[in-house]
């Protein structure tokens, strides 16, 4: 009888040291822009950080900002690399998201090789955009004429061909403009933030929380990698977004950060250009718009 005692107590010890298998995480799907700020994610990505993880990415990339807020609200993404302009429009009109990272992105000004300086000028833009908030950031000496245009490739081909004086778009775009014969300049920012943010819907918030801190994770350590040899964030954008290899000596590249969120000042400051200049009335509060928990 000891001995039958003996193998069962045996017996449910080795049961109870065997390791409970890891939990399957989710995949978790994104959509980003054809922009600097994705560096980290092309980097965790290529180094199986997010891999290492046990996290499942897919990431695709849209040159069309309403095609990616289209798959976003039909639920075929669980987040996208958007702006806070975009957000607070979108969470006022009762689509629910949240800012979980502020993305470090660049956003020079593109000039026709025929522009001949004046006071009134034609930039190309989209509308509810960081594009549009940053021509008036940048461009405040000239009275602007403002096109509204949401394929960046529309607004390079008009550039190029006069139809317009400038256009605002992201690196490393601007950098494949350069070196198709535009000129490019660069200029430093009033903010403290980029209004690149890393959105993520409240829907997958709830039901993939451990994927999205995981994508969080995954990001810092490519951030720390790509601060100690910025060449990594040079090499991956020319390959993922099928540039020029001589892009990679034009572009400008940013300061990367870990994860971080926009602080309250500077989302009011866009709250109050967007209402202003777009003729809203936003509603939205700060905690409406940003979720830190994945900051920490």
């Amino acid at each position: 009888m000891k001995k039958i005692l003996g193998c069962i107590v045996a017996l449910l010890l080795v049961t109870g040291c065997q390791s409970k298998p890891k939990e399957e995480l989710q995949t978790l799907k994104i959509g980003v822009m054809p922009a600097v700020d994705t560096a980290p994610i092309f980097v965790a990505i290529e180094n199986g950080y997010f891999e290492e993880l046990g996290l499942k990415l897919e990431a695709d990339v849209y040159t069309n900002a309403m095609n990616r807020q289209a798959a976003l609200q039909s639920g075929e993404l669980d987040g996208a690399m958007t702006d806070v302009i975009a957000l607070v429009n979108n969470v006022d009109n009762g689509f629910e998201m949240k800012v979980t990272l502020s993305t470090d992105g660049v956003f020079p000004i593109l000039t026709s090789p025929k522009f001949e300086e004046k006071s009134d000028i034609k930039v190309g833009m989209m509308e509810v955009s960081v594009t549009n908030y940053l021509s008036d950031e940048y461009l405040s000496n000239y009275t602007i004429n403002k096109e509204y245009i949401n394929e960046i490739p529309a607004r390079l081909e008009l550039v190029a061909k006069g139809g317009l004086d400038m256009v605002v778009v992201p690196e490393p775009v601007a950098s494949q403009g350069e070196a198709n014969g535009l000129k490019k300049t660069v200029f430093e920012s009033k903010d403290n933030f980029s209004p690149d943010v890393m959105i993520f819907t409240d829907k997958a918030i709830k039901e993939k929380n451990t994927e999205i801190k995981k994508f969080h994770e995954g990001y810092n350590k490519a951030v720390t990698e790509i601060n100690k040899n910025p060449e990594l964030a040079r090499n991956v954008l020319v390959q993922k977004l099928d540039l020029k290899e001589e892009v990679s000596k034009l572009m400008v590249l940013p300061t990367y950060h870990e994860a971080r969120v926009p602080d309250e000042a500077f989302v009011n400051k866009i709250i109050e250009w967007n209402n202003r200049t777009l003729n809203t009335d936003v509603k939205v509060s700060y905690k409406d718009l940003v979720d830190p928990q994945f900051t920490k």
